[in-house]
């Protein structure tokens, strides 16, 4: 469960910068901020770790631990061979990690190798550009966490 209540509060704080990026009064009144700030890639970060945690929440449940090094391409590997392989889950939901891993790479730089691709995001476009991929990770985060407790407490 404790993973649960952790990928509930990544999508709580992704929610939270949303809504503060998309409403500048927010900022000012509350924070005391000067300016327009998007917190877009924030967002995105905080949409990943909640699929994250979401699936290291069904893998506990199966039995299965993973631990560092490189924990978050364990992660993935396990929840495709043991949950989306086996048929326990969609195949859906591992394109939706998928995708977040990919978008985790691009703005976040996990992977040296996705360098060139990352920048497209972070160093070439301005934070508003951002608003796009935010949304939709907001979306497929809400998804996965939905089903994936779901199921959990169905079990």
């Amino acid at each position: 469960m404790l993973y649960l209540m952790r990928a509930e509060n990544e999508i709580a704080a992704a929610q939270i910068l949303l809504e503060a990026s998309k409403r500048p009064e927010l900022q000012k009144e509350i924070f005391s901020l000067q300016g327009n700030f998007t917190f877009y890639s924030a967002v995105i970060s905080h949409c990943y770790y909640s699929i994250f945690f979401s699936a290291k929440a069904i893998l506990a449940a199966e039995g299965i631990k993973t631990y560092s090094p490189n924990i978050h391409l364990k992660t993935l590997n396990a929840f495709d061979e043991s949950l989306v392989k086996t048929g326990k889950l969609d195949v859906y939901f591992l394109k939706i990690y998928r995708q977040m891993v990919l978008r985790a790479d691009e703005l976040l730089g996990i992977f040296a190798s996705e360098k060139e691709k990352r920048g497209r995001f972070t160093y070439r476009t301005i934070p508003q550009a951002n608003l796009e991929p935010a949304m939709e990770s907001m979306k497929n985060a809400l998804f996965f966490f939905k089903h994936i407790n779901k199921i959990i407490r169905q079990d």
